[in-house]
């Protein structure tokens, strides 16, 4: 048997560096009958698949976001990605990031960290990272009548969904609720045409999008904002929490927290693996990929490539090129809110070691992320003081 056909989604799900390292090393691109997929693990066989949208693409009725929210600029190629993605790239440009929602952002860190409880013990998943993701997200949209517990509650419902899809499990009709709860609020926020939200621009003008494609492209950058940076959040504070040193270092200088964001985004990406499917036969890393055979390019594998980042199962802020790494995909669906997450992820930091004197990861916490498609701790629970 080939290394591909012993992968499990236990492996996957919970610990996959070993497998993965064993798959880069011995077939980098493999048959994994588990997932179903050619499973891309080398760098620059990864960085040629989200690059060459021609021949890996995402317009596929079997691309599983598509399947729980509807086409949108994340399951469309070509003209059409484009049309859908072009009414919301301005906002998210980092100038535009930084003057539009820096602020905001900060004001939210300093009230989440305040509301914390006063026994110097916290849960921070629930208590700042998703909480603040769930916010900024509500902000961006600007949807109307939408507190943040409905946010929540439909983000987990699609994310789990689309993470049943990809494992090959019926994802049961929590999903489909929650993108219909999302269409009746996006409906009545076109309708009020409120000059402050993003999803009322995207609407407006000659090229505007329909009513439909407004509602899947809010599920798209809902999730994708909130899970990923809610992730991203909890990944580095386990990462600077285990690591002395750093933590030291960025204590002493707090300059250095970006560095170590993007040192955090390499180790542990976020989201895990990103799907495609081949246009055309190709040959690929020494595979030979039918037309239609999905190609699942592992982030988490091609960030710890050894012949891109030395020691690449390090914790080391401040690599010369770890901005090659792929945690925010690359090519035309590059993450659009990605400047955005950085920013909420390096003030949250900030905010816990400014305002946390003493913060250090509790003798309870995981210490390890686990997930197939979004990775991150099951919690983190700190103490401080």
């Amino acid at each position: 048997m080939s290394p591909g056909g012993e992968v499990t989604l236990a492996d996957l799900e919970r610990d996959p560096y070993p497998v993965l390292a064993r798959l880069r090393a011995e077939e980098p691109v493999a048959w994994v009958p588990a997932l179903g997929v050619w499973l891309v693990t080398r760098h620059d066989l990864a960085f040629r698949v989200l690059r060459d949208a021609r021949t890996f693409t995402v317009d596929d009725p079997r691309f599983s976001t598509a399947r729980v929210v509807g086409p949108s600029m994340l399951s469309l190629d070509g003209p059409e990605h484009a049309r859908h993605r072009r009414p919301f790239a301005a906002a998210f440009r980092p100038a535009e990031v930084a003057q539009r929602f820096a602020g905001f952002v900060e004001a939210e860190a300093d009230r989440l960290v305040t509301g914390l409880p006063p026994a110097e013990s916290a849960e921070l998943r629930r208590g700042l990272a998703g909480p603040l993701s769930v916010a900024v997200v509500a902000e961006v949209l600007g949807l109307d009548d939408t507190d943040a517990a409905t946010v929540l509650t439909w983000y987990d419902a699609i994310v789990g969904a689309v993470a049943d899809l990809t494992a090959g499990r019926d994802p049961g009709p929590a999903g489909a609720a929650a993108a219909a709860g999302l269409r009746s609020h996006v409906e009545a926020t076109l309708a009020g045409r409120r000059s402050a939200s993003l999803l009322v621009d995207a609407a407006s003008g000659d090229g505007g999008l329909r009513t439909p494609e407004v509602v899947s492209n809010a599920a798209v950058l809902m999730f994708g904002g909130i899970e990923t940076t809610e992730g991203m959040i909890a990944n580095a504070a386990v990462h600077l929490l285990t690591a002395p040193d750093r933590l030291a270092l960025v204590r002493s200088d707090p300059g250095l927290l970006p560095a170590a964001v993007e040192e955090s985004l390499r180790l542990e990406p976020a989201a895990a693996m990103v799907d495609r499917y081949a246009t055309r036969d190709v040959d690929l890393g020494g595979a030979a990929i039918r037309r239609g055979d999905p190609v699942t390019v592992s982030i988490t594998a091609a960030n710890r490539d050894p012949a891109v980042f030395p020691e690449p199962d390090a914790f080391r802020p401040g690599r010369d090129n770890v901005r090659r790494h792929l945690a925010f995909a690359h090519g035309p669906h590059f993450c659009l809110g990605m400047d955005l997450a950085r920013l909420e992820t390096v003030v949250a930091l900030r905010t816990l070691l400014t305002r946390l004197p003493g913060l250090r990861l509790a003798s309870d916490s995981p210490r390890d992320a686990v997930g197939l498609v979004f990775r991150k701790p099951p919690a983190v629970r700190v103490r401080w003081g």
